[in-house]
């Protein structure tokens, strides 16, 4: 190319004008094609995107690295979210927590609560603060929204006032936690009534039918960065209705998936597009209609029958938190307590006896 401007330029004295117009379209062809060169090429992916790819672009470019300013999470780690202000963790809530940090020891398990002041090193005096901190793999952390949806879609849905006066918000907020953090994070996000008995690692970019062709998130578990979560940012704000309950929830996840995978059902462990939708005993052995078979006795053997492909137990807390327990029955509830969440169950025991006893 050199070899050749040079000859161009010896023309310049005698045929100024013509030259100096063929030297130019010149230059612009040969910039053409090296541009062309350069960037037509597809390796990798790396200009022929899908448009699901394009708009993650658009509104993802540099995800923040922490969720509340503290330590980054890591590939892998289990999240439990507290959306409200509460900061007196439930029995359940410890056993949920509890029971996953005894089924991954070696994972950490980040519990994130809203009501935690943002760079205090002090939790609360509470019971279960001290029951969880004995347990090395637990990081209890305060949650900052703002920072969580940050580069995403749901930043200006959350700077909008108006939805905090929409009926079902919290659980609205908590369903724009999860696919927000499983989108930037990724690994494990269970809902705070979950009492896991097996090591979930090997369920990887999956979630649970709860019924048939109604997938829930309670359990999540998906790589950083995979489609299906980025879809469920998109379709969050595209489709949103804060007035309707479950719309941004399991019915988003449902609707979502049909999509993806251009489908009108959605089978029982099912894998579409790298998703697996697994079947409702993985996840929801009791179905959320029979919520009460939580409290009824159980024998051992029942038990075991009823659980041998399930890897946690949903609680269906909103349905059931007003039941009470006996902690000393056969339950089946108060059976779980007492093999997957121990340390919790003890509690429970002990506040039941101190509770009983007579006023002197």
């Amino acid at each position: 190319m050199s070899s050749y401007l040079q000859k161009l330029t010896t023309v310049l004295p005698s045929h100024r004008p013509g030259a100096l117009f063929i030297l130019i379209i010149s230059f612009l062809l040969v910039a053409s094609v090296v541009f062309y060169q350069r960037t037509g090429k597809d390796t990798e992916g790396q200009l022929y995107h899908s448009p699901t790819q394009n708009r993650s672009e658009d509104f993802l470019t540099s995800p923040p690295h922490t969720i509340a300013g503290g330590s980054p999470p890591s590939p892998g780690d289990v999240f439990f979210v507290e959306t409200s202000e509460r900061i007196k963790p439930s029995y359940l809530f410890t056993c949920s927590v509890e029971s996953a940090a005894r089924a991954h020891p070696g994972t950490r398990v980040v519990v994130l609560m809203k009501g935690l002041a943002k760079g205090n090193v002090s939790l609360p005096s509470h019971w279960a603060f001290s029951l969880l901190s004995r347990f090395p793999n637990v990081e209890i952390q305060p949650l900052d929204l703002a920072e969580l949806f940050s580069g995403t879609p749901l930043a200006k849905w959350y700077s909008q006032p108006e939805h905090q006066k929409e009926p079902y918000f919290f659980p609205v907020l908590s369903d724009a936690c999860r696919i927000t953090i499983m989108w930037k994070f990724g690994g494990i996000y269970l809902d705070t009534d979950f009492i896991v008995l097996k090591n979930l690692k090997n369920l990887t970019n999956a979630l649970g039918l709860q019924s048939q062709d109604v997938l829930n998130g309670a359990f999540l578990s998906f790589k950083p960065k995979h489609e299906f979560m980025e879809l469920c940012i998109q379709d969050f704000v595209d489709n949103y209705n804060g007035w309707i309950w479950a719309h941004q929830g399991p019915e988003l996840l449902t609707r979502v998936f049909k999509k993806l995978c251009s489908i009108s059902n959605i089978q029982n462990g099912m894998i579409c597009k790298g998703v697996s939708a697994l079947p409702p005993d993985a996840l929801y052995p009791i179905p959320w209609q029979d919520w009460k078979k939580l409290f009824e006795a159980i024998s051992s053997s029942e038990l075991h029958n009823l659980l041998k492909n399930t890897y946690a137990v949903h609680v269906w807390n909103k349905l059931s938190h007003d039941a009470r327990l006996e902690i000393t029955s056969q339950a089946l509830l108060a059976q779980l307590y007492s093999q997957f969440c121990p340390a919790t169950s003890a509690q429970m025991k002990k506040d039941f006896e101190e509770q009983s006893r007579p006023v002197m």
